[in-house]
Order: C-alpha cells, then sequence, then structure tokens
C-alpha cells in the first residue's frame, strides 16, 4: 500500500505520533510519502525515520508569551503561497491519504475530490468532549484548517464511541524514577522566563528543554537542546513532567505514571480544553501563570495513578491497510477494552455493552461526557488558580 502522510509540524507532538504511527505502517508492508509544514525545514530535528521527507510552508501560528499573537500569525499567513502549495501537490497513484490535522494534505484532497482520512487529536473535538474557550472563530478555524473525509479522533477518555485512546509508543521498559529529577517543555513560553521561576525552587532538578545549541547546568536548571534521544530518557526516568497542555507529550506522561502540571497557551482551545479534560478526569494540575507558588505546591502533591494505554499505532495500522472496513466505533470499542487504568478508573466499555447516546456538545467549565467519569476521577489531587 501506498501512502501519502502530511503532518503538521508546528509542534514536536504531531511529528511523534507520526513517527509511531508511521513505523506501525510500514510494519504492515505500508510505503509513505511524508509530509510536514507549519516549521522551517532548518528547525526540523531527529527525523531520519522518515527518510526522503517533503516540506512546504503550510498554515501555523505565532505565539509570544505563552500567548498567541495575532498580528503576528496574521502577518505570517500566505494564502497565495498556500494555494500554490495546495493545487501543485500530487496526489495520484496513492492508495491512502492521511493528514495528521495537516492542511496542505486535507485540501489538497478536497479539491481533488479525493478520500483524505484525518487522524488526529483535533478531530476529537468533533465529538461531545470537554471544551473551554469555544468561540466561533476559533471553532471555524479548527473545522476548516484541515478538512477530510473519514475522521479519527484521539483522547484520554472515550467521551464518544469513534474516539480512539492516544497514539503512543508503549515498547518502553520502565527505568528506576529519579525522584528529584522534573522533566520541563514549554516551548512557547520564553526560556528565560521558565528559568527565572524555577532557578529559586528549594527541590528538585529541572531538566529543561529549550532553543539552546549545547547543553548547559546552572545550579538545578539543566538546560538540553532539543533530542529525541535525550528527551525520551529523562521522561522515562523523571518522577513528574512541567508542560504546556498539548496532546503526544501529555499522554506519554500519563501513559509512564508521571505527575503532571501543566499551563496552556493563553486564547488557544485546544489547549485550553486539553488542561481542564486533564483536570477533571484527574490525570495532571493545571496552572494559567507560571509562579514559584504553584510549582511548589505541585511538587509537594502526590504522585497520579498510572494509565496504561493500549497499542492503539498498530491496530490502528491494520485497520488502515485493510481498507479501513471495520467501523470506526467497533476498533475504539476494542481498543477501550484493552485500556488498563491501573486503579484509575474501569474501562465503560467492560461489560457495559453499548455506551450511552451523547447528550449534548460539552461547552466552557461543564463536563458532561458520553460514558461516566467515576466519582475519583472528577477532581485532580488538588487545584491551582
Amino acid at each position: 500500500m501506498k501512502i501519502f502522510y502530511g503532518v503538521q509540524a508546528t509542534g514536536n507532538g504531531h511529528i511523534t505520533r507520526a513517527r509511531i504511527l508511521g513505523k506501525a505502517l510500514e510494519a504492515k508492508g505500508a510505503e509513505i510519502t511524508w509530509l510536514f509544514t507549519g516549521r522551517a525545514p532548518e528547525k526540523l530535528f531527529d527525523m531520519d525515520a522518515f527518510g526522503n521527507y517533503r516540506t512546504c510552508k503550510g498554515l501555523t501560528f505565532a505565539t509570544r508569551k505563552g500567548r498567541i499573537d495575532l498580528l503576528q500569525t496574521a502577518m505570517k499567513l500566505s494564502f497565495p503561497a498556500f494555494f500554490r502549495d495546495v493545487t501543485g501537490l500530487d496526489l495520484a497513484g496513492y492508495d491512502r491519504v492521511i493528514s495528521d490535522f495537516e492542511p496542505v494534505t486535507a485540501w489538497s484532497c478536497k479539491f481533488q475530490g479525493l478520500p483524505c482520512l484525518g487522524i488526529s487529536h483535533q478531530n476529537a473535538f468533533k465529538f461531545p468532549i470537554p471544551v473551554e474557550g469555544d468561540r466561533p472563530l476559533p471553532r471555524l478555524v479548527m473545522n476548516l484548517f484541515a478538512p477530510c473525509s473519514l475522521s479519527v479522533g484521539l483522547h484520554w477518555h472515550p467521551f464518544a464511541p469513534p474516539i480512539l485512546p492516544p497514539i503512543i509508543d508503549t515498547s518502553h521498559t520502565d527505568k528506576s524514577e529519579e525522584t528529584d529529577k522534573i522533566l520541563v517543555y514549554l516551548p512557547f513560553e520564553d526560556h528565560r522566563t521558565v528559568q527565572r521561576v524555577l532557578r529559586d525552587m528549594q527541590r528538585g532538578r529541572f531538566m529543561i528543554y529549550c532553543d539552546v545549541n549545547s547543553p548547559r547546568d546552572e545550579g538545578p536548571l539543566h538546560l538540553r537542546p532539543f533530542s529525541l534521544n535525550g528527551f525520551r530518557d529523562d521522561l522515562a526516568t523523571c518522577h513528574g513532567v512541567i508542560c504546556g497542555a498539548g496532546f503526544e507529550l501529555t499522554s506519554e506522561a500519563i501513559h509512564l505514571g508521571k505527575k503532571l502540571l501543566v499551563k496552556p497557551v493563553a486564547g488557544q482551545m485546544e489547549q485550553l480544553s486539553n488542561a481542564l479534560a486533564l483536570e477533571r478526569l484527574g490525570l495532571a494540575t493545571r496552572m494559567n501563570r507560571l509562579a514559584p507558588g504553584t510549582v511548589t505546591a505541585w511538587l509537594q502533591a502526590p504522585a497520579i495513578r498510572r494509565m496504561v494505554f493500549p497499542d492503539t499505532a498498530s491496530e490502528l495500522a491494520h485497520w488502515i491497510t485493510q481498507g479501513c472496513t471495520e467501523s470506526i466505533e467497533a476498533l475504539s470499542r476494542r481498543l477501550w477494552a484493552r485500556t488498563n487504568p491501573q486503579g484509575a478508573f474501569r474501562s465503560p466499555w467492560q461489560g457495559s455493552g453499548t455506551p450511552t447516546t451523547p447528550p449534548s456538545l460539552l461547552t466552557e467549565h461543564r463536563l458532561r461526557p458520553s460514558l461516566p467519569i467515576p466519582p475519583a476521577l472528577r477532581r485532580p489531587p488538588f487545584t491551582l488558580s
């Protein structure tokens, strides 16, 4: 099977997910042509797994001090160039086209009248999930950004039947945890501000991955350049993670049982909604402002219970290479039945028959999922404002 796979490369999470699913697809005999958009090619790193991949500008957003910068975002947009990329993309001869929230691929399929399979966390927003910051413009942008003819959504809980568990690397072996090590990844924050806040912490060693050219140690702060292998090792051996409210890293941390402190990008509906869901599911603590008192309180809080996700990538790769003939609902039911919550909650698919019908969309700070969340998970270990 020949597959064309477009990936939104603004954040590393989409690339990480594509790397995992791509490996599973290739194990099923698929040949993949990769396209990455949304980031300058020289800013991409550890891309050997994608072979002779392609890049173009695509669409993305700009941030400043942890907040979306609308002016810079508007200045970076070039719709004539985007239109040229869309109309110039030749998708003939491919058996399947996939978009991980990548607009050039999705819109090219739309113009050419070709089916496009969308696989992303953003697709879960088509269903009743916890939502915060839902305004007409952000919702319109999310719906039109990368339209696909068939969508697979990913989330931490089966809020609706078509949603699948996260795509993560389940082959990691457990490593000895260093109880004072904290992994820090806040790519949309000024790393000088991050350093200033963490430098005076009375406990903890902070492995801060940021835009530096070489490793640098400053007391409890250990600045590290972006590195796939180094990051994986620190994630496996750390006690907790301080990060944005993106989907992929938080999923890996939950799977490994790491304590989570998340700071969503202000004004970004996806991250605001992720932070709300994590908080309500009891999987993380949320902060809206990076402050020493917030971090100190989180460091002293108990660890979360681990939630082990199934090998979604292998099952999804089999489903794709077999022609996507099985219903997404059936695939979802099978995968959630294999989720091992290790005390967090029992999968609602286990022995419960058909799930209930979603009552309505979830908006702002209300949580009314289509499948019940047990009382133990309705609140996080503690709450920070």
